[in-house]
């Protein structure tokens, strides 16, 4: 589990640098000379040995298992702890308990009560989250040097001093979100696929047989001391690994995990489950319907886990398959005989198996099982004769690339403390990340052949979801609900539970009574701003990070959907999407194909303002993978036949934003907020109309690029490892002939006046839906480029953090819902504030209620407290260090300087400026700007259920249908 708010689609459309895939050109575009061969500096192999995490290992004497890896090129620290128990782990009746566990952890310890998240805030805490899944359980974070021994505390303390704060209500209100997040995702498209999944490849006792999420059942049934014996079972220092990552050595960390956690007594052995692969007796071919745009084709089988040789060569027979750009499914299915919008092919890698995956979703209109027979014919054909040499070292050079630009993280989802911690959990051994490297570089496709031959070969769970009504949801119908959660505190049992043995409140000489100090936290120390300028007049920003061989360069232009006509509605975005796919020299594999070589990556793409081109490529890579990136950014050839794919494509993506919760409130709710005729009233997927995008022609296309992508109305960003003087001359000679065209640049206006707000609920039908999803807005009196710091600042208590008003009520004291944000939507011009909130259907307008009393409170006489004041103040200025750790955060840290014209020193200034900042200030400025009864409500949900709670609320209610 995620404990993310925002849904990855609604962060994908919001975004400031957004990327999906475009296209633009006409024919051979004067200027711009044919690439050189695109032929790589280093290839894999000789990249392996440059990929490491030097590291130091201990063990204490309670068991847990220590890994210390020193980066000092921040004042952070990665503290990542996992736990060697998962869903695999769970026996029958007790199916969700690892997942509702680590929800329950999230919530206070004997010596910490209250929220983890809390003292978490205080300290600056970023990449902050936890997970659950078949084989673990993880928590991670990543904070100040200064905050660590806070950190080691409070880890320590849950793993040691956990029990006394579960009680009856935390159990309730945590097993009522665990229930919101489960229906969440079923809520989704194709949401209820894993369960069928799941139940097909692995028979009725298997460990893997159940989803981690769990059932409903098992969460209702799930009594206190199950929870907590399970607890005593699992969660013992000889059942984990600690991974610390970053400013620090094992010298300097080994007497701190002494002191915090050398004192917890171990627990019981945990002997994770057993999992050998099943093989099906026979096919098995099953049908479902769902509320889907297209039909989708599943093959799965059950393979190896991640320890067997033969899983690393299935995954590269996935990425040749369908996981490259250039893949075969790609070029057989969605570009050959376009049958398929999309296709995909991966290996589920888990401890004791993995699944492999293919999915084709089929073109709508199309003969779906015509496509399945071909598809299996491809798959058949492709085990029999394996990859191509070729094919294996482009999927070996995209993996060691992936894996290099991964180091420069310590901690967070993908960085370095979750390779090490990996290791050390399923393979005993904190370099298995550079065995597999080896494993990939020493590849051949005999070896990828012959472990096809082997597991691909026996039974196929073929699934077909196709368009139709998925029928009644019954799991959602269980009665656990949530409930109102009390102070919690150190306590002694309640009627019912185990008593538990007293606790001691310090050991090895930590006083637990007390959180540890936190030391002094310098001011962020962000790289150097540079500037320079193309001879055509193109300006250059560029930042040095040296952490990893990689630069990252992204060619911005003052466009994105606000510039699309209103009759054009998705001209931007399509043109964007076409860029890649095929220039004057190269076609569309074979820019893919490039790519792959070259390790780099080139993603083209556009948001409500600008579009965009941006490359990732390996230093000793960098010139050939310019040269790619500025053929595709001046010669695009916009072959008519490749329009019309993708043209197609767009059409069923827009099918598919209309089954999606989220995709129809981001395509509903903007035109209700600036009206029709201003640029920003537009789908937030920037996907455009039907109608619109069906009589978009080819001279659309060209016109868009030639009006737009042009060297006068660009800008260039650079960060990475390299300076200013080696940058320039690559991309003088790239982009520095590029002539500004005779016609004048065009620009967009913004003088369309928004319409009054006109408070009321839109709802949308979606028949047998288990959550309503809620999305509110309006129209501030700002604009993006507005100094809105304090606004920002102010609406973290309000909506913007797990510990807002907003979320703490509707998921932690109601339980309603997994997560509820408010947030500004930073756009360069008129900016709104949206309020999201999936919620459980029978709650639906006591949830808005909830949303309207909590912000008419907090805009009127209960406004910011003293506490959350410093807990905000404090988090935002200590966390600094770590939100700009990385070269992406900086590259879009300098992006959004010029959208929202700020000083280049604005990030180094952030910490003098919230050291300022008082109460009265964040309450004045969030005033201003947030009116709750100008909201304007979008619900999408089941109109039977939703609708007589709606009408109670006393506003205005209309009735829409889809597009």
């Amino acid at each position: 589990m995620r404990r993310l708010l925002l849904p990855f689609v609604l962060l994908l459309a919001l975004a400031l640098p957004a990327c999906t895939q475009t296209a633009s050109s006409d024919a051979p575009r004067a200027a711009a000379a044919a690439p050189a061969p695109l032929q790589p500096a280093v290839d894999a192999a000789s990249l392996v040995g440059r990929v490491d995490i030097p590291h130091e290992n201990f063990t204490l004497a309670n068991g847990l298992r220590v890994v210390v890896h020193e980066d000092r090129k921040a004042p952070i620290v990665a503290v990542s702890i996992w736990y060697n128990v998962g869903s695999k782990d769970e026996p029958k009746g007790k199916t969700g308990f690892a997942h509702l566990f680590e929800h329950l952890m999230f919530n206070g310890s004997e010596n910490a009560p209250g929220d983890y998240f809390e003292p978490m805030q205080q300290i600056g805490a970023t990449d902050l989250n936890g997970t659950t899944w078949f084989d673990r359980t993880n928590y991670f974070q990543t904070v100040p040097r200064a905050a660590l021994e806070t950190t080691l505390f409070l880890e320590s303390d849950r793993m040691g001093h956990l029990l006394g704060a579960v009680t009856k209500e935390v159990l309730d209100n945590q097993r009522g979100v665990v229930q919101n997040e489960k229906r969440q995702g079923d809520n989704e498209p194709y949401g209820l696929v894993e369960y069928a999944q799941l139940s097909a490849l692995f028979p009725e006792g298997h460990p893997y047989h159940h989803s981690t999420i769990g059932s409903m059942a098992d969460l209702d049934a799930a009594s206190l001391n199950d929870v907590k014996q399970w607890f005593r079972d699992k969660y013992g220092p000889n059942n984990a690994v600690l991974v610390l990552a970053g400013d620090i050595n094992a010298a300097e960390a080994r007497p701190l995990v002494e002191k915090y956690f050398g004192d917890i007594p171990r627990g019981a052995v945990n002997s994770p489950a057993q999992a050998p692969v099943p093989t099906l007796p026979a096919p098995v071919n099953e049908t479902m319907h769902d509320k889907v745009a297209m039909t989708r084709l599943y093959r799965n089988w059950a393979v190896p886990g991640l320890l067997d040789p033969d899983t690393d060569a299935l995954d590269v027979a996935a990425q040749v398959f369908g996981g490259l750009a250039s893949s075969r499914l790609d070029n057989a299915l969605v570009r050959g005989d376009q049958t398929a919008v999309s296709a995909s092919a991966q290996v589920q890698k888990f401890h004791r198996i993995s699944i492999f995956e293919v999915i084709v979703n089929v073109k709508p209109g199309v003969d779906a099982g015509a496509v399945a027979q071909k598809l299996d014919a491809l798959m058949a054909d492709f085990i029999a004769k394996g990859p191509t040499e070729d094919e294996v070292r482009r999927v070996v050079m995209q993996e060691v690339a992936g894996r290099i630009r991964g180091l420069e993280q310590v901690g967070g989802f993908g960085g370095k403390a979750v390779a090490l911690a990996e290791g050390e959990l399923y393979a005993n051994d904190s370099d298995f990340y550079k065995k597999q490297l080896q494993g990939l570089a020493a590849m051949t496709p005999e070896t990828v052949r012959a472990a096809m031959q082997k597991w691909l070969t026996r039974p196929v769970y073929a699934l077909a979801v196709e368009p139709g009504e998925r029928g009644a949801y019954e799991e959602a119908q269980a009665s656990g609900k949530g409930g109102t959660i009390r102070p919690r505190y150190y306590r002694t049992p309640q009627e019912g539970e185990q008593p538990l043995a007293p606790m001691p409140r310090s050991f090895q000489g930590v006083d637990r009574s007390k959180l540890p100090p936190v030391g002094a936290i310098g001011d962020l120390e962000f790289p150097a701003i540079e500037r320079a300028q193309l001879s055509n007049g193109i300006p250059v920003v560029f930042a040095r990070r040296a952490t990893v061989p990689v630069v990252r360069v992204s060619i911005q232009f003052d466009a994105g959907y606000a510039s699309d006509p209103k009759s054009k509605l998705g001209l931007q975005s399509l043109m964007a999407a076409l860029l890649d796919e095929g220039t004057t020299s190269l076609d569309a594999v074979g820019i893919a194909e490039a790519q792959e070589r070259l390790g780099a990556q080139i993603s083209t793409g556009a948001t409500l303002d600008r579009t965009s081109v941006t490359l990732a490529a390996l230093t000793p890579n960098l010139a050939p993978s310019l040269d790619l990136m500025a053929d595709i950014v001046r010669n695009p050839a916009f072959d008519p036949k490749e329009i019309e794919r993708l043209r197609a494509q767009r059409l069923a993506g827009i099918a598919s934003e209309l089954t999606q919760p989220t995709g129809i409130a981001l395509r509903t709710l903007p035109p209700l907020l600036y009206g029709d005729a201003h640029p920003y009233g537009v789908p937030f997927t920037g996907s455009g109309t039907v109608d619109d995008v069906k009589s978009l022609t080819r001279e659309d296309i060209v016109s868009a690029h030639a009006n737009w992508v042009r060297p006068d109305n660009a800008q260039i960003f650079v960060v990475g490892d390299a300076n200013l003087a080696e940058i320039m001359p690559l991309l003088e000679a790239r982009f520095g002939a590029w002539a500004v065209p005779a016609g004048a640049r065009p620009e967009k206006s913004f003088a369309a006046p928004i319409p009054a707000a006109k408070p009321r609920i839109v709802l949308i039908n979606r028949p047998n839906s288990p959550q309503s999803l809620i999305l509110a807005g309006e129209i501030m009196p700002l604009n993006g480029t507005d100094d809105l710091t304090t606004l920002l600042a102010a609406n973290d208590v309000l909506g913007g953090s797990f510990l807002s008003r907003l979320n703490l009520d509707l998921r932690e004291t109601k339980g309603w819902a997994y997560g509820v944000q408010g947030f500004v939507n930073r756009v360069e011009h008129q900016v709104p504030y949206l309020v999201y909130a999936p919620v459980q259907s029978d709650r639906t307008g006591d949830s808005i209620a909830a949303l309207r009393d909590q912000m008419t409170q907090f805009l009127g006489k209960k406004g910011i407290t003293p506490e959350e004041l410093t807990r905000t103040l404090n988090g935002n200025i200590r966390e600094l260090p770590g939100s700009y750790e990385t070269s992406p955060a900086v590259l879009s840290a300098i992006q959004g300087n010029a959208l929202y014209k700020r000083p280049d020193d604005y990030q180094a200034t952030l910490a003098s400026r919230y050291r300022t900042m008082t109460a009265p200030e964040l309450d004045k400025a969030i005033r201003a700007a947030v009116d709750p009864k100008k909201l304007v409500w979008v619900v999408i949900g089941d109109a039977a259920k939703v609708r007589p709670q709606l009408e109670k609320l006393g506003m205005p209610i209309e009735v829409k249908t889809l597009e």
